[in-house]
């Protein structure tokens, strides 16, 4: 089956999770221009899914990493580009953190009301108290397009990067920590 890139929310919602119409009722309110690829049978759980997905939309969809510090006090999303490897270490050096740990499906979908496989910026939406901190890797802001799912990992979708940076984050209240990640 062929990935299609629509523009915009779609046509019809029937079907699709309150958490993703939630999203698009944010972008179009917002004015964002944003595309929008539908691949249900191709669930984006892997970052070689996301590959294909990456070609239909013409922008890298982030690596998004859901984490939080040994106390499981402190929650992290982290952004970067799906080919750079993740170390912990190397993160939890430039924050001050002296452990970095992969948080609970559970604390995720509380703050980002997101699962596995679908964590997303755009889930930085349903943290209203701003209890995860955004990280982006300074590779991310480089392109003129971020890809991200809609908080569901059955679409995904294509926003101008300076829009998210300048439009979306400060409209939910977030701002990101930007951070150098070389995979040592």
């Amino acid at each position: 089956m062929e990935l299609v890139l629509y523009k915009g929310r779609p046509a019809d919602c029937t079907g699709r999770l309150e958490k993703e119409i939630r999203t698009y009722d944010l972008l179009d309110a917002l004015g964002l221009e944003y595309w929008r690829t539908d691949h249900a049978f191709l669930r984006a759980d892997t970052m070689e899914d996301c590959m294909v997905i990456d070609d239909c939309l013409g922008a890298t969809v982030c690596k998004n990493l859901f984490l939080c510090n040994r106390q499981k006090t402190n929650f992290y999303l982290l952004m970067m580009p799906g080919d750079k490897p993740f170390k912990t270490k190397e993160l939890s050096h430039q924050l001050g953190i002296s452990r970095l740990s992969f948080a609970s499906p559970e604390d995720m979908e509380q703050y980002l009301d997101c699962t596995p496989g679908s964590s997303s910026v755009m889930g930085l939406a349903n943290d209203k108290e701003n209890k995860v901190q955004l990280l982006m890797d300074e590779d991310v802001v480089k392109g003129e397009f971020l890809g991200c799912h809609p908080c569901i990992n059955t679409s995904s979708l294509r926003l101008y990067t300076k829009d998210v940076l300048e439009k979306f984050l400060p409209a939910v209240r977030h701002e990101p920590v930007y951070v150098v990640l070389n995979g040592d």
